[in-house]
C-alpha cells in the first residue's frame, strides 16, 4: 500500500467560479489521478450541478463546499465550507456576492476595453472573477498575457483593478458554520499577516497545512496551532487548471476529516 499517495483533494475550482474545468472533467481528473475525494470549492458559489454534500460520481466521492472570501478588518481572508447543505441565509449571500462580482466583472472588462482599445469578447455571468478576464485580455489583441494582465492592469494595484463586496468576517463564520460540516482557513501562509490569519483559524474547525503555497511556508507553526485549538488539518491543489493531486492528504491524514464528512448518496 502506498502510504504516501494522496487520496484526498479538498480545495478545486471549476468552471461555475474561475477555474476551466467543468464538474464532470474535475472529477474525470481526479480519477485519472487516482484521487478519491475531491472537494468542489469555488468561489463565492455553490456548485449548482452537486444536489448533496457529498456525492459519488464514478467511483470519485464529490463533497459539495464553498471558498467565502471575508472582510477580517486588516485583510481578506478566504474560508473553506465541506459538504455544504442549502440554507436560507447562505444562499440569499452568495446570490448577493455573485450581482456584485457580474457588476465588477463588467466594470473592469468596461476599463481594459477603453484602456486598450480592444474586444475582450466575455459576458460576465455567474461566477466570474479576474482569472476569466485575464484569460480573455490573453486571448486578446492586447499586448498582454495572463500573468501580465495580473501585474500591469487588474491586480489589486492595477490601473483597472475595480473593487468587490465580499462578506464580513463573523459573519461568514456564522453563515457556514450553519450550513458546513466543517469549516476551514484556506492557505494561512497566503496572507500578509499570518499571525493574525492563524488567529481567526483557532476559531474555526480547520486549517489548510498542505498546499501549493510557491513561498515559504512553516509547516510546524500551523501544526502547533492546529495542536493547541484542535482543529483538522486539510489540504488541496487549490486547482484552477487541469491538475489534481499537486497537493492534498494521504489516507491517514484524511482519516480525522473523513470522520465529520457524511457519507456519500
Amino acid at each position: 500500500m502506498d502510504t504516501d499517495r494522496i487520496v484526498a483533494d479538498l480545495h478545486a475550482h471549476t468552471t461555475a467560479s474561475d477555474g476551466t474545468m467543468t464538474l464532470a472533467e474535475l472529477t474525470a481528473t481526479a480519477r485519472e489521478a487516482g484521487i478519491d475525494w475531491v472537494a468542489v470549492t469555488d468561489h463565492d458559489r455553490i456548485h449548482p450541478e452537486l444536489t448533496r454534500p457529498v456525492v459519488e460520481r464514478d467511483g470519485v466521492r464529490v463533497v459539495r463546499g464553498v471558498e467565502l472570501r471575508v472582510e477580517a478588518g486588516v485583510e481578506r481572508l478566504d474560508l473553506l465550507g465541506y459538504a455544504v447543505e442549502h440554507t436560507t441565509p447562505l444562499d440569499a449571500e452568495i446570490e448577493r456576492l455573485q450581482t456584485d462580482r457580474e457588476r465588477r466583472g463588467a466594470a473592469i472588462c468596461d476599463a481594459v476595453e477603453d484602456r486598450l482599445g480592444v474586444d475582450l469578447d466575455i459576458e460576465p455571468g455567474p461566477g466570474i472573477g479576474r482569472p476569466h478576464i485575464a484569460r480573455a485580455i490573453d486571448e486578446s489583441a492586447a499586448p498582454y498575457d495572463y500573468a501580465e494582465a495580473f501585474d500591469e492592469l487588474i491586480g489589486s494595484d492595477g490601473p483597472c483593478y475595480v473593487a468587490r463586496e465580499v462578506t464580513d468576517l463573523e459573519r461568514g463564520v456564522d453563515l457556514l458554520s450553519e450550513a458546513a460540516a466543517v469549516v476551514g482557513l484556506a492557505h494561512p501562509f497566503r496572507y500578509d499577516d499570518v499571525d493574525a490569519a492563524l488567529d481567526v483559524a483557532r476559531d474555526l474547525d480547520a486549517v489548510e497545512r498542505f498546499y501549493p503555497y510557491g513561498r515559504a511556508v512553516d509547516d510546524g507553526r500551523i501544526e502547533r496551532v492546529a495542536s493547541e485549538s484542535d482543529l483538522l488539518l486539510t489540504g488541496g491543489s487549490d486547482a484552477h487548471e487541469r491538475t489534481l493531486g499537486e497537493a492534498g492528504l494521504t489516507a491517514e491524514a484524511f482519516e480525522p476529516v473523513r470522520d465529520r464528512l457524511p457519507d456519500p448518496t
